[in-house]
Protein backbone atom coordinates (compact mmCIF):
# COMPACT_ATOMS: atom_id res chain seq x y z
CA UNK A 1 0.00 0.00 0.00
CA UNK A 2 1.23 3.00 -1.11
CA UNK A 3 0.74 6.62 0.90
CA UNK A 4 1.43 10.18 -0.12
CA UNK A 5 2.31 12.53 2.68
CA UNK A 6 0.68 15.81 2.01
CA UNK A 7 2.02 18.51 3.58
CA UNK A 8 0.48 20.87 5.77
CA UNK A 9 -0.48 24.50 4.41
CA UNK A 10 1.68 26.83 6.59
CA UNK A 11 -0.11 29.50 8.31
CA UNK A 12 0.74 33.31 8.85
CA UNK A 13 -1.18 34.89 11.53
CA UNK A 14 -1.27 39.01 11.25
CA UNK A 15 -2.63 40.71 14.88
CA UNK A 16 -3.98 44.38 13.04
CA UNK A 17 -6.42 46.72 13.50
CA UNK A 18 -10.09 46.68 13.54
CA UNK A 19 -10.76 48.54 10.33
CA UNK A 20 -8.02 46.88 8.34
CA UNK A 21 -9.65 44.13 8.07
CA UNK A 22 -13.57 44.76 7.88
CA UNK A 23 -14.92 43.59 4.74
CA UNK A 24 -14.46 47.67 3.24
CA UNK A 25 -10.53 47.53 4.58
CA UNK A 26 -7.13 46.44 3.04
CA UNK A 27 -7.47 43.08 4.28
CA UNK A 28 -10.19 41.16 2.03
CA UNK A 29 -7.58 42.29 -0.65
CA UNK A 30 -4.25 42.19 1.14
CA UNK A 31 -5.09 38.50 1.80
CA UNK A 32 -6.20 36.92 -1.72
CA UNK A 33 -3.30 38.83 -3.39
CA UNK A 34 -0.77 36.95 -0.75
CA UNK A 35 -2.04 33.77 -0.56
CA UNK A 36 -1.94 34.05 -4.51
CA UNK A 37 1.72 33.96 -3.82
CA UNK A 38 2.78 32.27 -1.06
CA UNK A 39 1.55 28.98 -0.98
CA UNK A 40 -0.03 29.26 2.68
CA UNK A 41 -3.28 30.65 4.69
CA UNK A 42 -3.20 34.64 5.43
CA UNK A 43 -4.86 34.78 8.86
CA UNK A 44 -5.91 38.60 9.95
CA UNK A 45 -7.14 38.73 13.37
CA UNK A 46 -8.45 41.91 14.17
CA UNK A 47 -7.80 43.59 18.17
CA UNK A 48 -9.69 46.58 18.46
CA UNK A 49 -7.83 50.07 17.40
CA UNK A 50 -4.07 50.41 16.82
CA UNK A 51 -2.62 51.26 20.05
CA UNK A 52 -4.95 48.58 21.47
CA UNK A 53 -2.31 46.05 19.35
CA UNK A 54 0.40 47.05 21.95
CA UNK A 55 -1.38 46.43 24.89
CA UNK A 56 -2.89 42.95 23.75
CA UNK A 57 0.84 42.06 23.06
CA UNK A 58 2.49 42.87 26.68
CA UNK A 59 -0.39 40.90 28.17
CA UNK A 60 0.23 37.74 25.64
CA UNK A 61 3.86 38.64 25.55
CA UNK A 62 5.64 35.31 23.56
CA UNK A 63 2.71 33.56 23.99
CA UNK A 64 1.10 35.33 21.15
CA UNK A 65 -0.30 33.32 17.96
CA UNK A 66 0.30 36.66 15.68
CA UNK A 67 3.20 36.03 13.79
CA UNK A 68 3.06 39.90 12.59
CA UNK A 69 1.74 43.15 14.10
CA UNK A 70 0.68 45.27 11.29
CA UNK A 71 -1.09 48.76 12.56
CA UNK A 72 1.28 50.10 15.28
CA UNK A 73 2.57 53.75 14.28
CA UNK A 74 5.94 55.93 15.17
CA UNK A 75 4.34 57.05 18.70
CA UNK A 76 4.38 53.40 20.25
CA UNK A 77 7.48 52.19 18.20
CA UNK A 78 9.76 52.51 21.15
CA UNK A 79 7.37 51.46 23.51
CA UNK A 80 6.91 48.43 21.46
CA UNK A 81 10.93 47.38 20.63
CA UNK A 82 11.16 48.05 24.49
CA UNK A 83 8.87 45.01 25.14
CA UNK A 84 11.89 42.50 23.39
CA UNK A 85 9.22 40.99 22.01
CA UNK A 86 10.24 42.10 18.48
CA UNK A 87 12.81 40.31 15.05
CA UNK A 88 15.23 42.39 13.88
CA UNK A 89 13.80 42.42 9.89
CA UNK A 90 15.57 43.59 6.55
CA UNK A 91 13.26 44.93 4.19
CA UNK A 92 14.16 46.81 0.67
CA UNK A 93 11.90 49.87 -0.51
CA UNK A 94 12.21 52.73 -2.05
CA UNK A 95 9.98 54.44 0.61
CA UNK A 96 7.74 57.72 -0.03
CA UNK A 97 7.56 58.37 3.67
CA UNK A 98 8.34 61.96 4.43
CA UNK A 99 12.11 62.17 5.72
CA UNK A 100 12.70 58.51 4.90
CA UNK A 101 13.18 55.43 6.45
CA UNK A 102 15.18 53.77 8.43
CA UNK A 103 14.36 50.99 11.35
CA UNK A 104 15.72 48.03 12.49
CA UNK A 105 12.37 46.39 13.65
CA UNK A 106 9.61 48.05 11.54
CA UNK A 107 8.61 49.06 8.23
CA UNK A 108 6.12 51.47 7.13
CA UNK A 109 2.70 50.25 4.95
CA UNK A 110 1.26 53.77 5.17
CA UNK A 111 0.60 56.93 6.71
CA UNK A 112 -1.07 60.53 6.64
CA UNK A 113 -2.06 63.22 8.52
CA UNK A 114 -4.07 63.83 11.70
CA UNK A 115 -7.81 66.18 11.09
CA UNK A 116 -11.02 66.92 12.10
CA UNK A 117 -12.85 66.04 9.35
CA UNK A 118 -16.78 68.00 8.63
CA UNK A 119 -18.92 68.87 6.96
CA UNK A 120 -18.26 71.16 3.91
CA UNK A 121 -20.52 73.97 4.36
CA UNK A 122 -19.16 74.28 7.95
CA UNK A 123 -16.93 77.10 9.17
CA UNK A 124 -14.18 76.22 11.77
CA UNK A 125 -11.39 77.48 13.74
CA UNK A 126 -7.96 77.46 12.42
CA UNK A 127 -6.28 76.28 15.45
CA UNK A 128 -6.84 74.29 18.54
CA UNK A 129 -7.30 77.76 20.60
CA UNK A 130 -9.99 79.05 18.56
CA UNK A 131 -11.98 75.83 18.67
CA UNK A 132 -11.79 75.81 22.01
CA UNK A 133 -13.19 79.33 22.17
CA UNK A 134 -16.01 78.07 19.74
CA UNK A 135 -19.27 76.36 20.40
CA UNK A 136 -18.59 73.18 17.86
CA UNK A 137 -18.74 69.81 19.18
CA UNK A 138 -16.19 66.80 18.54
CA UNK A 139 -15.40 63.76 19.16
CA UNK A 140 -12.29 61.95 19.64
CA UNK A 141 -10.62 58.73 20.20
CA UNK A 142 -8.91 57.44 23.60
CA UNK A 143 -5.17 57.55 23.55
CA UNK A 144 -4.86 55.06 25.57
CA UNK A 145 -6.61 52.11 22.93
CA UNK A 146 -6.19 54.14 19.79
CA UNK A 147 -3.31 55.47 17.43
CA UNK A 148 -5.59 58.07 16.33
CA UNK A 149 -6.15 59.62 20.18
CA UNK A 150 -2.28 59.23 20.69
CA UNK A 151 -1.77 60.96 17.55
CA UNK A 152 -3.79 64.08 18.73
CA UNK A 153 -2.04 64.54 22.22
CA UNK A 154 1.10 64.58 20.13
CA UNK A 155 -0.31 67.04 17.76
CA UNK A 156 -1.57 69.11 20.69
CA UNK A 157 1.77 68.92 22.08
CA UNK A 158 3.94 69.67 19.05
CA UNK A 159 1.87 72.65 18.56
CA UNK A 160 1.87 74.40 21.80
CA UNK A 161 4.70 72.52 24.02
CA UNK A 162 4.20 73.66 27.62
CA UNK A 163 1.04 75.11 27.01
CA UNK A 164 -0.48 71.63 25.73
CA UNK A 165 -2.41 71.40 29.41
CA UNK A 166 -3.87 74.77 29.46
CA UNK A 167 -5.52 73.87 25.49
CA UNK A 168 -6.48 70.74 26.65
CA UNK A 169 -8.39 72.43 29.89
CA UNK A 170 -10.01 74.84 27.58
CA UNK A 171 -10.98 71.98 25.04
CA UNK A 172 -12.52 69.65 27.82
CA UNK A 173 -16.22 71.15 26.93
CA UNK A 174 -15.94 70.85 23.23
CA UNK A 175 -15.63 67.24 23.43
CA UNK A 176 -19.24 65.39 23.33
CA UNK A 177 -17.23 61.94 23.98
CA UNK A 178 -14.25 60.03 23.50
CA UNK A 179 -14.57 56.61 21.67
CA UNK A 180 -12.27 53.51 22.26
CA UNK A 181 -11.62 53.71 18.53
CA UNK A 182 -11.74 55.38 14.97
CA UNK A 183 -14.47 53.96 13.51
CA UNK A 184 -16.80 53.89 16.56
CA UNK A 185 -15.84 57.85 16.58
CA UNK A 186 -16.67 58.17 12.72
CA UNK A 187 -20.17 56.87 12.51
CA UNK A 188 -20.94 59.32 15.35
CA UNK A 189 -19.83 62.33 13.17
CA UNK A 190 -21.70 60.97 10.37
CA UNK A 191 -25.17 60.36 12.12
CA UNK A 192 -25.05 63.77 13.01
CA UNK A 193 -23.77 63.78 17.22
CA UNK A 194 -20.67 66.01 16.44
CA UNK A 195 -19.51 68.16 13.97
CA UNK A 196 -16.25 67.59 13.59
CA UNK A 197 -14.80 64.22 14.52
CA UNK A 198 -10.60 63.37 14.86
CA UNK A 199 -9.91 61.38 11.08
CA UNK A 200 -7.17 61.92 8.63
CA UNK A 201 -7.22 64.87 5.82
CA UNK A 202 -7.68 61.77 3.47
CA UNK A 203 -10.93 60.87 4.84
CA UNK A 204 -12.71 63.12 2.44
CA UNK A 205 -11.37 61.28 -0.41
CA UNK A 206 -13.48 58.03 0.85
CA UNK A 207 -16.63 60.21 0.43
CA UNK A 208 -15.60 61.74 -2.95
CA UNK A 209 -14.30 58.82 -4.32
CA UNK A 210 -16.69 55.98 -2.81
CA UNK A 211 -19.74 57.58 -2.72
CA UNK A 212 -19.57 60.12 -4.83
CA UNK A 213 -20.34 62.72 -2.37
CA UNK A 214 -18.50 66.11 -2.00
CA UNK A 215 -20.10 66.94 1.57
CA UNK A 216 -17.04 66.80 3.38
CA UNK A 217 -13.72 68.04 4.28
CA UNK A 218 -11.02 68.80 6.78
CA UNK A 219 -10.55 71.86 8.73
CA UNK A 220 -7.13 73.33 7.95
CA UNK A 221 -5.00 74.20 10.72
CA UNK A 222 -2.70 77.29 10.48
CA UNK A 223 -0.40 75.80 13.30
CA UNK A 224 0.03 72.32 11.07
CA UNK A 225 -0.85 69.16 11.18
CA UNK A 226 0.80 66.12 13.11
CA UNK A 227 1.73 62.84 10.74
CA UNK A 228 1.19 59.33 11.58
CA UNK A 229 3.52 56.69 9.99
CA UNK A 230 1.86 53.27 10.60
CA UNK A 231 4.22 50.12 10.53
CA UNK A 232 4.54 46.50 10.83
CA UNK A 233 7.18 44.16 12.73
CA UNK A 234 7.68 40.40 13.08
CA UNK A 235 7.68 38.55 16.33
CA UNK A 236 11.11 36.64 17.96
CA UNK A 237 8.48 33.91 19.10
CA UNK A 238 7.01 33.27 15.42
CA UNK A 239 6.87 29.67 14.24
CA UNK A 240 7.18 31.15 10.39
CA UNK A 241 9.91 33.97 10.46
CA UNK A 242 10.47 33.23 6.28
CA UNK A 243 7.20 33.66 5.60
CA UNK A 244 6.73 36.62 7.70
CA UNK A 245 9.70 38.22 5.96
CA UNK A 246 7.97 37.07 2.92
CA UNK A 247 4.69 38.97 3.93
CA UNK A 248 6.55 41.93 5.11
CA UNK A 249 8.77 42.40 1.98
CA UNK A 250 5.27 41.78 0.29
CA UNK A 251 3.69 44.71 2.37
CA UNK A 252 5.93 47.44 0.25
CA UNK A 253 5.11 45.91 -2.94
CA UNK A 254 3.22 47.45 -5.74
CA UNK A 255 0.25 45.12 -5.13
CA UNK A 256 -0.46 45.80 -1.62
CA UNK A 257 0.64 49.64 -1.98
CA UNK A 258 -1.86 49.78 -4.54
CA UNK A 259 -4.77 48.37 -1.83
CA UNK A 260 -3.74 51.18 0.59
CA UNK A 261 -5.31 54.23 -1.31
CA UNK A 262 -8.49 53.38 -1.78
CA UNK A 263 -9.67 50.65 1.09
CA UNK A 264 -7.33 52.22 4.09
CA UNK A 265 -7.22 55.96 3.07
CA UNK A 266 -4.16 56.52 3.49
CA UNK A 267 -0.72 57.65 1.22
CA UNK A 268 0.73 54.30 0.91
CA UNK A 269 4.34 54.33 1.90
CA UNK A 270 5.65 53.42 -1.11
CA UNK A 271 4.01 55.33 -4.24
CA UNK A 272 2.28 52.99 -6.62
CA UNK A 273 3.19 52.93 -9.95
CA UNK A 274 -0.36 53.78 -11.28
CA UNK A 275 0.39 56.66 -8.99
CA UNK A 276 -2.50 58.01 -6.45
CA UNK A 277 -6.29 58.06 -7.20
CA UNK A 278 -8.35 61.26 -8.89
CA UNK A 279 -9.46 62.72 -6.14
CA UNK A 280 -7.13 61.76 -3.44
CA UNK A 281 -5.11 64.86 -1.92
CA UNK A 282 -2.04 65.95 -1.87
CA UNK A 283 0.91 66.24 0.86
CA UNK A 284 0.83 69.01 2.94
CA UNK A 285 3.81 71.36 2.49
CA UNK A 286 7.02 70.51 4.99
CA UNK A 287 6.15 73.31 6.66
CA UNK A 288 2.58 72.14 7.92
CA UNK A 289 3.50 68.53 8.60
CA UNK A 290 4.24 68.23 12.52
CA UNK A 291 5.95 64.84 13.95
CA UNK A 292 7.68 63.79 16.69
CA UNK A 293 10.69 61.30 16.14
CA UNK A 294 10.11 57.63 17.69
CA UNK A 295 12.35 58.21 20.99
CA UNK A 296 10.38 62.02 21.33
CA UNK A 297 6.72 60.50 21.25
CA UNK A 298 8.00 57.95 23.84
CA UNK A 299 9.58 60.65 26.44
CA UNK A 300 6.64 62.63 25.79
CA UNK A 301 4.00 60.14 25.84
CA UNK A 302 3.14 59.69 29.32
CA UNK A 303 3.06 63.65 30.01
CA UNK A 304 0.85 64.48 27.60
CA UNK A 305 -1.35 61.63 28.55
CA UNK A 306 -1.92 63.25 32.39
CA UNK A 307 -2.69 66.45 30.67
CA UNK A 308 -4.88 65.07 28.66
CA UNK A 309 -6.82 62.81 31.71
CA UNK A 310 -6.68 66.07 34.05
CA UNK A 311 -8.03 68.08 31.58
CA UNK A 312 -10.97 65.95 30.84
CA UNK A 313 -11.49 64.83 34.95
CA UNK A 314 -12.12 68.37 35.99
Amino acid sequence: MTTTAVAETPVLTILTYDSFVSDWGPGPAVEAAFEATCGCDLRMVGAGDGAALLARLKLEGSRSDADVILGLDTNLMVAAADTGLFAPISITANYAVPGGWADPYFAPFDWGYFAFVKNAELETPTNFRALADSDLKIVIQDPRSSTPGLGLLMWVKAAYGVDAADVWTDLADNIVTVTAGWSEAYGMFLEGEADLVLSYTTSPAYHLIAEGDASKSFAVFDEGHYMQIEVAGKLASSDQSALADQFLQFMVSDVFQSIIPTTNWMFPAVTPAAGLPEGFPKALSAKQSLIFSPTEAAALRNVALVEWQTALSQ
